[in-house]
């Protein structure tokens, strides 16, 4: 498996760890991660610092986002996929979209190519999150 989606997968461990929401994310450049974050939306009691926007926050002011790839273990959401397209992040790579479709049409259409690894760890660990846990999972996508 790739070792940076390993790495977004660890960071969604952690946040289940903390009673949250399993998704993960990292930053990378040139080979290196240079930001890495998870969904603490409950955690903080802030609706948007999920996974991707956590994510961007810690690796800070990089100055430009042209050569990166976000690696995400969960399809972004239109939130998320706003601050890919915002940052001109040329490429995202997911764990998989069974479990939440997300905004991959809006992003390949700002031109970022989009990567579904379809994993199913990532399935897994979301189908076992949600079938726990629905009433979050639902504030978490608005669906409340």
């Amino acid at each position: 498996m790739d070792p940076f989606m390993q790495e977004a997968i660890a960071e969604a461990r952690q946040g289940l760890s903390e009673g949250g929401i399993p998704i993960g994310s990292v930053l990378v450049r040139d080979g290196t991660i240079i930001g890495r974050g998870h969904n603490r939306r409950v955690q903080k009691g802030d609706p948007v610092i999920h996974a991707e926007i956590d994510c961007l926050m810690n690796a800070g002011r990089i100055g430009s986002f042209h050569a990166t790839t976000l690696y995400s273990t969960l399809m972004p959401c239109y939130l998320c996929a706003g601050a890919a397209v915002q940052f001109r992040i040329p490429k995202v790579v997911v764990g998989e979209s069974r479990t939440f479709a997300g905004a991959r049409g809006f992003m390949e259409e700002h031109g970022i190519e989009v990567v579904d690894l379809d994993l199913p760890e990532c399935v897994l660990m979301m189908e076992d999150f949600i079938r726990k846990n629905p009433a979050l999972w639902n504030e978490d996508i608005g669906e409340l």
